[in-house]
């Protein structure tokens, strides 16, 4: 029998993470910013690096 952990997309990372702080992450996203060829480039980068624009949900808002 395949575990859950064999069967999970996300890899087992043995390091402990830690938050960034948030003007380390308006930094990083302004040099991706920079260097994105186009707005469509720009965001898949900033996703793949977990530091995207926050997502809205619609029925938060009043």
């Amino acid at each position: 029998m395949a575990s859950a952990a064999a069967t999970s997309n996300e890899p087992e990372l043995d390091v402990d993470l830690e938050s960034v702080a948030a003007e380390t992450v308006y930094q990083a996203q302004r040099i991706v910013a920079s260097y994105a060829a186009d707005a469509d480039e720009c965001l898949m980068l900033l996703e793949m690096l977990g530091i995207g624009p926050e997502k809205i949900d619609p029925d938060d808002e009043e």
